[in-house]
This record gives structure tokens, C-alpha cells and sequence, in this order.
């Protein structure tokens, strides 16, 4: 039997991760270090903070993954970083340390595609999901909808046009006064509210677009909150925020559905960091089961950026035969399915 080791890494933004993953599905270990508490005090990620976090806590963060997974350096037969998209100086931190690594232990470098990456998570939650389904990516930068025809062979249908679903909610959460990070921060809070309180925007563009666009409801709920502050008003948050959250939610499941129907699949995934809300959830699962779709997602800790999700991804596109030169270098805008 099989026994394949890959080391994922990943430094996009704020997370620094390392993880071994058996065979691109079974997790031997996921270490994640959160810069959360760092940023939370200037209302976001600050680049070049994020960058020098990575570089003092890389090495420990890989060392605790091998010694938890119970392997040694030499046992890795694939090392996989992230090498876009994402902050440039953060990816950079990753993947040198991935080049130093392949060149000393003489194994194979994999660059992984980090929202290639969260589409991956599922097949570590769901260890018989096999291509083709359909998945819905909505992060802090990211709202794609993707169409993935087999392993490493990805359709974009639809993708966002200007806020992503992510950057809207902590957007949101910092009009409302709630702080960083956002999404965590609506979803508890719109649980005490009506959602049906205020009757916001939803953007769904021209009749066949798969596209998505949340800068129009942003000022929509801002110009709402400048009213009532104007008016004397007091401002309902939990109100607010349900109101919010319902329209996004409705936009993203309304959408994702209607793909696929029209690539007549009955697979429908969830990821990335905004698939951990707990409205999104249960928008789309009701919906997969009235239309008789299966619905996949994975857990909180594999919403959210890790290393393992990298490793799962990196594996499946080296067993398609690719494989990365040690010149390969971060591409901060990198496009799915783009191979660089």
C-alpha cells in the first residue's frame, strides 16, 4: 500500500502553517500559528508585520509538524508551499524556506495554488469526494465559484468583481464597532438579530452572470448606519448585522445552485475561511437537499488558512505529473488553474 508524505506550508497572510498529510487525505499533523491577536489592534493585517511574524516562527512551526506527525525529514517525499495568492513578503517567507528544504533533503518542490488549496480541504473531511463537483471559495479576498473537472483541472464560472465576500463582512463588522476579524464576529452576532429587520440590496448583475459584487450592498449598509446616526436613531447591531449576512448568504447559495444546475452536477462543495459561517451552512444545505444535491464542507480548522489543505492539493497535482523548479517564485495574484 501507499504510503506518500507531504509537507504543506503555508504563509499566505497571517497564518503560518506546516502539516504532514498521508497519502493527500489522511492528516498526521496540522500545526497553525494565528497572528490574529497581533493585528486585531490596527483593524486588519498589516503586510509587512505579517512577513517578519513568519520569519521568526517558520522554522518551529515545522519542526512541531514533523515531530507530531511522528516522522523525520528524511521520511518526506513532497514538500509543498504556497506560492500564491496571497501578501507577496509572506509567500516569500514559505517558500524560501520550502527551497532551502528541497534542495538540503533532495526532494521534490510543489507550488500550490492557495485557493486550489481550499478547495482541497474537502478532500481531507470527506475522504471519498472525487472530482468533478462544483465548489463555492468565499474568503477574506477571495468569492469564486469553481467548476472542478478533475484533480488539478479547474473552471472558473464566476468570481468577484470588486469586495469579496469575506472583505465586505469585516468591513461591516468594523462600521458596527465589533473589531477583527469580521466574519466570526457577524455570524455570532446575527444570531440575536432579524434578519428581515432592513431590507438590503442583492447585487445578482446580468440575468446569466455567475459573478459576484458586494461593494454596492457595503455602502448600501454604511449609508444606512450614517442615516440613523443622522436621524438620532439607535442602531439595532444585531439587527444590522442578520440583515447583512442574510444578503450576502442569499446571493452566494442563489448562485451556486444555479451553476449547478447548468453544469448538471450533483456535487456541491463549500470552502474557505467565510465557509465556516453558520448561516452559509445552512443556506446551502437546505438548498442541496430540496434540489437533491450532495453538500460537502469541511471543518472549522480546515476553513480557515493551513497547511494541510496546501499539502492535500499539492499531492493530487503531483501525481498529475507536475512539479515545480527551485526558481519558482511568489506570484501574489496568481489565478486558479494558472500554472506558473
Amino acid at each position: 500500500m501507499e504510503r506518500f508524505l507531504t509537507l504543506g506550508i503555508e504563509t499566505s497572510c497571517d497564518e503560518t502553517s506546516a502539516a504532514v498529510v498521508l497519502n493527500g487525505r489522511e492528516v498526521l499533523s496540522n500545526v497553525i500559528y494565528s497572528q490574529i491577536d497581533i493585528h486585531k489592534r490596527f483593524g486588519g493585517v498589516v503586510p509587512e508585520v505579517a512577513s517578519r511574524k513568519h520569519v521568526e516562527i517558520i522554522s518551529l512551526i515545522v519542526e512541531e509538524a514533523i515531530k507530531e506527525a511522528g516522522i523525520k525529514f528524511s521520511d518526506i517525499d513532497l514538500i509543498a508551499p504556497t506560492y500564491g495568492p496571497g501578501l507577496v513578503g509572506a509567500l516569500l517567507v514559505g517558500l524560501s524556506y520550502a527551497k532551502g528544504l528541497s534542495l538540503s533533503l533532495k526532494k521534490p518542490l510543489i507550488g500550490v495554488n492557495h485557493i486550489e488549496g481550499h478547495i482541497s480541504a474537502n478532500y481531507i473531511q470527506h475522504k471519498y469526494l472525487e472530482p468533478p463537483f462544483l465548489c463555492l471559495v468565499v474568503s477574506g479576498g477571495h468569492s469564486h465559484l469553481v467548476y472542478i473537472e478533475d484533480y488539478d483541472t479547474y473552471e472558473i464560472i464566476g468570481k468577484t468583481r470588486d469586495d469579496a465576500a469575506g472583505e465586505a463582512f469585516d468591513k461591516i463588522a468594523r462600521a458596527l464597532g465589533l473589531g477583527y476579524p469580521g466574519g466570526p464576529l457577524i455570524d455570532k452576532i446575527a444570531r440575536q438579530g432579524n434578519e428581515d429587520a432592513i431590507d438590503f440590496p442583492r447585487a445578482y448583475l446580468e440575468e446569466e452572470s455567475f459573478d459576484f459584487s458586494f461593494s454596492g450592498l457595503k455602502s448600501a449598509v454604511l449609508n444606512y448606519l450614517n442615516k440613523m446616526s443622522m436621524q438620532g436613531i439607535e442602531i439595532k447591531k444585531e439587527d444590522v448585522a442578520a440583515s447583512f449576512q442574510k444578503s450576502v448568504v442569499e446571493v452566494l447559495a442563489n448562485k451556486t445552485i444555479r451553476a449547478a444546475k447548468l453544469k448538471k452536477i450533483n456535487k456541491v462543495a463549500l470552502a474557505g475561511g467565510v465557509a465556516a459561517n453558520s448561516r452559509l451552512r445552512d443556506e446551502l444545505s437546505l438548498l442541496c437537499k430540496k434540489y437533491g444535491f450532495e453538500f460537502y464542507y469541511p471543518s472549522i480548522e480546515l476553513c480557515t488558512d493551513n497547511a494541510a489543505m496546501i499539502a492535500a492539493s499539492g499531492y493530487y497535482a503531483y501525481k498529475k505529473g507536475r512539479v515545480s523548479s527551485l526558481s519558482i517564485n511568489a506570484y501574489p495574484n496568481l489565478k486558479i488553474g494558472e500554472k506558473l
